[in-house]
Parts: structure tokens; C-alpha cells; sequence
């Protein structure tokens, strides 16, 4: 159950963070356009990504030695300390949704959010890379409880932001708010960062 935990909030660190993809899903959820259509596709797109990097991780280790390990470490600790040092420059972030309120087709969304999903690297990179490499240590059975909790919170977390934008609207252009989440994300990867350099140096 610690692992289910462990990917639920380790995923929520992650998908917390500002960027494109969350903001197009707030602001589609602020015009009512398809929210339903575009909180299914980047959450289902989540989950095929997570579980893509857990086993991508959990076969290809199992074929190197404990030097590739250490690598993958190194590059795993230098990931979260420039993932924290965006959180610490993105302070003072604000966010706009003044945008025009146009109707958009079914299908215009759909390919937008493929888009936004597929075309931006920090999906990968969150999902694939940093899941994948921080759960490589873990037996199988904990990998698969790691990706469910991970793909839990992504679930949650899409369908929050849009279905709840239009009230969370005053709240998410507030530079307080986002102060505070950030702080959460900066103290929570930097508690991974710990964590990932003790088992490798240990």
C-alpha cells in the first residue's frame, strides 16, 4: 500500500507542476468546451506513459550492470534539481485566462489535446523517464502498485481541473496559491532527490 501511496503523491508532484498541458485543460474547462473528452485523452495518456516507462525501466535494467544503474541515478538526481530549480523560478508565475471564448468542434479538441499531450516533452520526460527510472529499484508487484497510484492522482487531477476550473478561476491567477503549491512540489522532489542519493550511495 506504500507504494500505491508513494506513486499517488510522487505523480501529483509531478503533474502539479505549470505547463501547457494543464493550463489548456483549465482553460477549456473555464469555456466548457469537451472538458470530459479532454480530461479522458491526457489521462489515459498518462497511464499508457507511465506503465510504458515502469517496464521500459524494469526489462532494460535487468540487462546492464550496477554501473548503467549509477548512471541512470546521476541523471536522475540532476532531472530533480533542475525540475526544483524551475519551481523555484516559476514564483512569481501568473497565469491568464483571458483568452477569447470561441466554440470549438469535437474533433478540433481532440487534436489539440493529442497535441498538448504528445507534442510536449515534460510528459515524457515526467512520465517515462523520471517514474520509470525512480521505480527501477522496485520488485514487480511494487512497480505495478507505483504506476497505479501515479495514474490515480493523474486521473483525479485532470478531471478536478476541469470539471472545477470555473470555480478555481479567481484562485489559479492567484500568485499566492501557486506559491503554495510550488513550495509543496520544491519540498516533496527535494525529499525524492534525498531519497534517490541515499540508495545509490548507500
Amino acid at each position: 500500500m506504500e507504494f500505491l501511496i508513494l506513486g499517488f503523491f510522487t505523480g501529483l508532484s509531478l503533474i502539479l507542476a505549470i505547463g501547457a498541458q494543464n493550463i489548456f485543460v483549465i482553460e477549456q474547462g473555464l469555456k466548457k468546451q469537451h472538458i470530459f473528452l479532454i480530461c479522458f485523452i491526457c489521462s489515459i495518456s498518462d497511464f499508457i506513459l507511465i506503465f510504458l516507462g515502469i517496464f521500459l525501466f524494469h526489462y532494460f535494467i535487468e540487462y546492464f550492470n550496477s554501473l548503467i544503474e549509477l548512471i541512470f541515478n546521476i541523471l536522475l538526481v540532476i532531472f530533480l534539481i533542475h525540475f526544483i530549480y524551475s519551481k523555484i523560478k516559476s514564483f512569481n508565475l501568473k497565469v491568464n485566462f483571458s483568452d477569447e471564448v470561441l466554440e470549438v468542434s469535437k474533433f478540433n479538441i481532440f487534436l489539440k489535446t493529442l497535441g498538448f499531450t504528445y507534442l510536449n516533452p515534460h510528459v515524457y520526460s515526467d512520465t517515462v523517464f523520471f517514474l520509470g527510472n525512480f521505480s527501477k529499484s522496485f520488485i514487480l508487484n511494487q512497480k505495478i502498485l507505483f504506476g497505479i497510484g501515479a495514474s490515480i492522482a493523474s486521473f483525479l487531477f485532470f478531471f478536478v481541473i476541469g470539471y472545477l476550473s470555473k470555480y478555481l478561476s479567481q484562485y489559479a491567477q492567484s500568485e499566492m496559491v501557486w506559491k503554495i503549491i510550488n513550495i509543496f512540489i520544491i519540498s516533496f522532489m527535494s525529499f525524492l532527490t534525498i531519497f534517490v542519493l541515499i540508495n545509490t550511495f548507500s
